[in-house]
């Protein structure tokens, strides 16, 4: 037996304090792994309000916790989601505090083009889960935009394709807002380019859109992929401004054409669905005149040929007055005879009785006589008629304001308010008809002027002249060579004229020149 002995082997070795054990394995591991790839699928994503980003990295065995600070965050070229299978680039460390290793990740890129597909269809549906993709959200296309803003590269061949395609067709006004197409800074740059030309007021320096083409050419679906990010496809569909989207071939398809108002396959396509061809509007429009003048000229010739018709069923209008007149020129000729023999007729039976007249001469002198008594008395009967009646009324008054329990005064004052409620309605009525006066009138002299302009008065006045016979108008020259005088209406007065085979008495001296009336 030994003298000495350990109660338990290695109970001399060094003790390690747990901060030490933790900085030890921390300086190992950063050693070891400074900066890694991994290469793993993303689940479990936290956003907290700090702005740093927490997901797990796994596969199908194992998972490492990674973490992206909020500096870094805003930078990311893609944003975490789970279920996408990415590869982050970052640096291995531990934290302490729970006894853990953990990524640092400054990097995450898609692990191929299955995971972009992937993340893109689970962005897809998740926008469309918004609204955004809806068609009741779409505008339609102005027909003739007078400025186009073009969000595009300012040094590639697209915008060259758009202009000329414009100038071709449409000669408009452009805006060109240069942005990157592609790039990590796509996104951002094209989001405010859309942004930025609807925050312009009509009115200002820069005269605000009334159409935006988002325009790039051809790429893969890495090149693309800024048009797929969710701050351009709602800067797209939150436009007040209708956006046509031209982004890649017609084979490349990306958000913004499910939020735009219209995809055109290319932007040479979008340029022509801005804008039509100049040429043809304008012979659209000198087909559309001719139509309108054809049209017009038939339904003119209709309408007169349907009044030529209408006026030969009717006859000569002469027809229907010529028995009238000849009535009239027979009983003309007998009326003064038959008036004269009437008034001879009563004369001498009002000589046959002048006792009958001096018995009507007294009646009517008596009966005037009784009528100025009559008007003497009148003012006084009317003057007691009036008292009486005011006696009645005050007393039918008095009688009905006791039966109603109020006094005369406010029986007084509530006929004074009558009376002002009258006179306000009174005013009313004024004030209406000065406001409704003026328009009537108005529209009466222009009905004046108008049956003025429609007169035969402003057909003198263009040269023409309307001959008056004895009895009515002489419209041909065989009934002006048969009456014997004639007048002649101009604009400014008449004039008598005679045709020359008609027979004419001998004058009996010179006429002279103020005498000289006729026209032959």
């Amino acid at each position: 037996m030994e003298l000495f002995e350990d109660s338990t082997p290695g109970s001399n070795a060094h003790e390690f304090t747990v901060s030490e054990i933790s900085g030890a394995v921390k300086r190992v591991l950063e050693g070891e792994f400074g900066r890694v790839r991994v290469r793993g699928e993303i689940g479990r994503v936290s956003r907290p309000s700090s702005g740093h980003l927490y997901f797990d990295l796994k596969d199908d065995r194992s998972v490492i916790a990674a973490v992206t600070w909020k500096g870094q965050a805003s930078k990311l070229s893609t944003r975490p989601e789970e279920g996408i299978e990415v590869i982050a680039t970052g640096r291995l460390t531990t934290f302490p505090g729970q006894s853990k290793y953990q990524l640092i990740v400054d990097e995450i890129e898609p692990a191929g083009a299955g995971a972009l597909m992937m993340m893109l269809e689970k962005r897809r549906k998740a926008l469309a889960a918004a609204g955004l993709f809806d068609d009741a959200r779409k505008r339609p296309l102005p027909y003739l935009p007078r400025v186009i803003g073009v969000v595009t590269s300012p040094s590639g061949a697209v915008i060259r394709d758009i202009l000329h395609r414009l100038r071709d067709r449409f000669p408009t006004r452009v805006l060109i807002w240069p942005v990157a197409v592609q790039g990590e800074g796509c996104a951002p740059q094209v989001s405010a380019a859309i942004r930025g030309f609807n925050a312009l007021t009509p009115d200002g320096p820069i005269p605000r859109p009334d159409l935006i083409i988002v325009a790039r050419g051809g790429g893969s679906l890495e090149d693309l992929w800024g048009f797929n990010e969710e701050s351009v496809v709602r800067a797209a569909a939150e436009s007040t401004i209708p956006l046509i989207s031209a982004v890649g071939h017609e084979t490349d398809t990306t958000l913004i054409d499910f939020a735009s108002d219209r995809r055109a396959p290319t932007p040479t396509a979008a340029a022509e669905i801005a804008v039509p061809v100049r040429a043809e509007l304008a012979a659209r429009l000198s087909e559309n005149a001719a139509r309108m003048i054809r049209a017009s000229q038939t339904r003119q010739q209709r309408q007169r040929q349907r009044l030529t018709d209408l006026a030969r069923a009717l006859g000569r209008p002469q027809a229907l007055t010529d028995p009238a007149r000849q009535r009239f020129d027979l009983f003309a000729e007998r009326l003064e005879p038959a008036l004269r023999g009437f008034v001879r007729t009563r004369r001498e039976r009002l000589n046959a009785l002048p006792l009958s007249l001096s018995v009507l001469r007294a009646s009517l002198r008596n009966r005037r006589e009784r009528l100025d008594d009559q008007s003497r008395r009148l003012p006084l009967c009317a003057l007691r008629n009036q008292t009486r009646q005011r006696e009645r009324l005050v007393s039918l008054a008095e009688r009905l304001v006791r039966a109603r329990g109020r006094t005369l005064a406010d029986a007084l004052r509530g006929i004074a308010r009558d009376r002002e409620r009258t006179q306000l309605l009174a005013r009313r009525m004024d004030a209406a008809a000065s406001r409704l006066l003026p328009p009537r009138r108005e529209r009466l002299e222009r009905i004046d002027r108008l049956r003025q302009t429609l007169g035969y008065k402003e057909t003198l006045r263009r040269g023409f002249a309307v001959v008056h016979g004895p009895t009515s108008l002489i419209t041909s020259a065989t009934e002006a060579a048969q009456t014997p005088r004639f007048d002649i209406e101009f604009a400014d007065g008449r004039m008598t004229a005679r045709p020359d085979n008609a027979p004419q008495k001998p004058a009996r001296k010179a006429a002279g020149p103020k005498d000289q009336k006729s026209l032959f």
